[in-house]
This record gives C-alpha cells, sequence and structure tokens, in this order.
C-alpha cells in the first residue's frame, strides 16, 4: 500500500432493510489532504462516514488505516485509531464552559479529581494554536457559532487525531467565519492531518479540497483531483445527467410585475439593533431576495413580518391595508406563510409523520366538531406528494428519516396547502444538496408564475441570482442597496454590502 495513503475504505456495502445504502464503495484519503466527500442526499455519504467512525459496521468490506486493517465497530474503537467526527448539528453541551466541552468524556484527572487548571491551559493551547484566543472558562452556549465550531473541532484534534471528518460545517458560519475555519484546516494540514470535508457549496470545494470522491446512489462514480475537475463534471457526475443548465442557470425579470400592486410593504420597521428603519415591498407574483452578512437584520425583519417578534415602530401594510401583526396566526390568516432558517429546531416536528407535517397549519379547516376529516387530510398529503416529488416510502414515514431536500419540500407543502399570498424563505436550500437545491429553486419559481410572491433569504449570492426578480441588501439592520435582475451580480452584492450604498437601480 502507498505509504502516503492514510485511509483506505475498500469495497464497503451496507445494507438496511429494503435499501442497498453502499454498494462497493473504494475511498482513499492522502496524508496531509483535504478530501470532498460529494453527493446528493440519499448517495451514501453519511452511511460511509458512520461506517468508518463505528455508528455502523460494514456488511462487506475492508478498512485500513496508516497501513494497518483496522475495526471500527463503536465510536471509541474509530477515536482510539485516530479519526475523529465533527457533526453537521454540533454534539457538544452549551450549559458548559469551553474547556469543559474540549475535553469532554475524556477529563483530564489528578488525584481522582477534574484538573481545572491543566483543562483551562490545554484548551486555551488548544484553541491559540488554531488562532483563537477566547477565555475558556466562558459558557459555550454565549459563544458565536463560529466559536462552538471551532471549539468541536479542537475537542476532535485534542484526540491526537490523525483524520478529522467535518460534516457540512459552515452551513451556519458567515463569509468572515469560513475564512477563519478555512486557515484552521490549512494548520491541520501542515500538521499532517487529513480532513474529510463533506459540503454542498462547491465554491468552498474548490477552495479548499485537494481531492473529491463522488458518490451516487451508494456507488463510486469517480474521484480526481479538485484540478483535474470542472464544477460542471462534478455536478453532473452527483446528478447523472448533464448540469450545464443548473450551472447557468439565472433569472430574467418580468417588468409587468412592477405595476401590480404590493402584497406586503414595511414603512419604517424598527426592532431593536437588528431592525433600524426599514422599508420594503414586495409586488405579486414577485421573488424578492435579502442578502446581507450575518447579523444584517434579515431574519430578524422576516419574523417581523410573520409576527413571530413585534416591531417597536413603524408599519406593516398588506395588500395595500396596515395590519397588525401580534403572532404568526395574525399573518396565517392574512395569508403569509414562513419556512425557518433551521428546519430541524424550528421547522419540522421530526417524530410526526410527514402527512402531520403538511397539515399541521391547516389542521382547523380539515377538522369538524373536533375531528379531523383523515380522507380530505390523505387527499391533500397525496396531492403534494406527487406535486413537489417528496421521496417518502408512505405519508406516515416519520418525517426525520427523510432526506434534508425531502423535509424541505414538507415545509414548502405545509404552506402551499395553505394557498398563501406571500412565502417567506429563511435559507430554503442550507445542507441539501445541489440536485435538491435546483428543484427546491424550480418550486420557487413556480410559485411565482402562480401569482404567489416569494422573499426569500440566502447567504449564497449565486441563488440569489438565479432565483430572485430584485435584490434588496441589507447591512447592520438597514437596507443599503437594491438591484433588479438585469443589474444583479456578485461583484454589485458585494459593494454594497461592503460599502452601504444608498441604491441600485
Amino acid at each position: 500500500m502507498d505509504e502516503h495513503v492514510l485511509l483506505h475504505m475498500k469495497g464497503i456495502s451496507k445494507d438496511f432493510p429494503g435499501v442497498k445504502a453502499l454498494k462497493q464503495v473504494d475511498l482513499e484519503v492522502k496524508k496531509g489532504e483535504v478530501h470532498a466527500l460529494m453527493g446528493e442526499n440519499g448517495a451514501g455519504k453519511s452511511t460511509l462516514i458512520k461506517v468508518l467512525t463505528g455508528v455502523h459496521v460494514e456488511d462487506e468490506g475492508e478498512i485500513y488505516f496508516e497501513g494497518k486493517q483496522i475495526f471500527t465497530n463503536n465510536t471509541l474503537q474509530a477515536q482510539k485509531c485516530g479519526i475523529s467526527t465533527i457533526y453537521q448539528e454540533l454534539d457538544l453541551i452549551p450549559e458548559l464552559s469551553i474547556c469543559e466541552n474540549v475535553f469532554l468524556g475524556r477529563e483530564i484527572m489528578k488525584n481522582g479529581m477534574i484538573d481545572w487548571k491543566a483543562t483551562e491551559e490545554k484548551a486555551k493551547a488548544l484553541l491559540l494554536d488554531m488562532g483563537i484566543k477566547v477565555d475558556v472558562r466562558g459558557i459555550l452556549s454565549r459563544q458565536s457559532t463560529a466559536i462552538q465550531q471551532m471549539v468541536s473541532i479542537a475537542r476532535a484534534i485534542s484526540i491526537n487525531a490523525r483524520l478529522v471528518v467535518m460534516d457540512e460545517p459552515t452551513s451556519s458560519l458567515d463569509d468572515k467565519e469560513v475564512k477563519v475555519l478555512f486557515e484552521v484546516i490549512k494548520k491541520l494540514k501542515k500538521q499532517n492531518i487529513s480532513v474529510i470535508f463533506i459540503s454542498h457549496r462547491l465554491d468552498e470545494i474548490f477552495e479548499i479540497c485537494d481531492s473529491i470522491t463522488i458518490l451516487k446512489d451508494g456507488e463510486h462514480v469517480g474521484s480526481s483531483a479538485v484540478k483535474d475537475i470542472t464544477k460542471l463534471e462534478l455536478v453532473s457526475k452527483m446528478i447523472g445527467k448533464d448540469a450545464s443548465k443548473i450551472i447557468s442557470r439565472k433569472k430574467s425579470y418580468n417588468k409587468d410585475k412592477m405595476s401590480s400592486g404590493n402584497i406586503i410593504e414595511t414603512k419604517n420597521i424598527i426592532c431593536g439593533p437588528k431592525v433600524r428603519g426599514i422599508d420594503i415591498e414586495v409586488k405579486k407574483g414577485e421573488v424578492v431576495g435579502l442578502a446581507g452578512l450575518l447579523g444584517s437584520g434579515r431574519t430578524e425583519l422576516a419574523r417581523l413580518i410573520f409576527g413571530a417578534d413585534s416591531p417597536q415602530k413603524g408599519e406593516i401594510h398588506i395588500n395595500g391595508k396596515k395590519v397588525k401583526l401580534n403572532r404568526p396566526k395574525d399573518a396565517i390568516r392574512h395569508g403569509l406563510g414562513f419556512c425557518p432558517e433551521d428546519r430541524k429546531v424550528e421547522g419540522i416536528i421530526p417524530h410526526m409523520s410527514v402527512k402531520e407535517n403538511i397539515t399541521l397549519a391547516m389542521l382547523p379547516r380539515l377538522t369538524k366538531m373536533g375531528v379531523v376529516s383523515k380522507k380530505e387530510q390523505e387527499k391533500i398529503v397525496n396531492k403534494y406528494i406527487q406535486a413537489l416529488k417528496i421521496k417518502t416510502p408512505h405519508m406516515n414515514q416519520a418525517v426525520k428519516n427523510l432526506s434534508g431536500g425531502n423535509q424541505q419540500k414538507v415545509i414548502l407543502a405545509r404552506w402551499m396547502c395553505m394557498n398563501p399570498e406571500l412565502l417567506i424563505l429563511d435559507e430554503p436550500t442550507r445542507g441539501i444538496d445541489v440536485g435538491a437545491k435546483t428543484e427546491i429553486l424550480d418550486l420557487i419559481e413556480k410559485l411565482a408564475e402562480d401569482n404567489i410572491s416569494v422573499l426569500m433569504i440566502s447567504s449564497e449570492i449565486e441563488e440569489l441570482m438565479h432565483a430572485c426578480d430584485r435584490i434588496a441588501v441589507m447591512r447592520d439592520g438597514k437596507k443599503v442597496g437594491e438591484l433588479y435582475a438585469e443589474a444583479i451580480d456578485e461583484e454589485a452584492i458585494m459593494n454594497s454590502i461592503a460599502e452601504g450604498h444608498n441604491s441600485f437601480a
């Protein structure tokens, strides 16, 4: 075996009842390289990583690490081999301090007691080595998402890891925080520590990774050096067809929408430091994007419009009439729907079925004398499972068992069956693969064609360029720019965010 190879997974197969999750998959990671693991949701990435880290045991195949065959029958064995994992949902304890989280389960002991001095010193040294200066005695929940992510990495490398698996590590980070993370990854490379990097953001893959392995439907469809493959080739292999239409997609603005009436309009709306006097309007059948860095006030504005929070000053008008939205129930009554940023915490109810999640908002309409009409409920659910192509074995499947893209479709179906006038979508494609992302963007386009208005928040500028008729740029709680489809490009948006120009046309 090549002495430069750290990990070689050979012929890995894994079956679950009714599903062949992995079919003779190979994965080879060299020492000190960042290796991207790519594929659509359901391609087998998570299963392969769980086999590597001891969550699942392979049915067939062999795993070699540093030239020796290993058997990772549980996560502790994987850690002892030098394999550590950072999951998308951070497995930390928010109420504990930073240093406690770094050494959680591996506490530094002295005379039968936790050695707090050594714990703090070693945690501080680990983070400083990553370029992070922070009080390690501070409670984790009070830190930014970026710091929490770095704590998770510090914990991973504190076991003297030779391989760190990062599952969607940038999904909750802004551009500045991503740069910090990438600097940390570069330091790991210099220490000859390898990284398996899972992300749906193609730009990140081409910026930080050295090699790529692509999976589709549980099979290995290709491996390549990053420099030897284009974005188009990568996406085409992931989805199994020519992806040129996806890559080149751009919205063309229908100027007739300019003369249509406003579905919603905010006037000098204010709420604390995050929303500081914002005027915004959305016309019938228009897709309006909100661009800006994390903390610019986009989500806070969306919550105000949906009645989840109350403005201190300002007005909200729906169809030309001033309204008070004191709670989401008021917004729903006025024809508004809201797909939140964190679908797993605020969107889906994971242990409930697809059927129950889809019809959650419209239960009052399905209920007579306290009894839900199951016939009507199932008719509606079947309609939207087919219309949105939701991949589920049956409508009674627990929604937590669906892929991220299909969970997002369930939330969209929840509001579409309410026949809304305006849908607010906060990061609708976060954490889903390029194929599912395209389907979501197609659905947004279909909503607009059906004269349903959309207010869309996304941290991916390219996505806003593909989907929106108009983009409002936010910075420090204010609207600092506005662009129409013909004038929308990445440079104009970034300039507006950075410099705070008053207007673009």
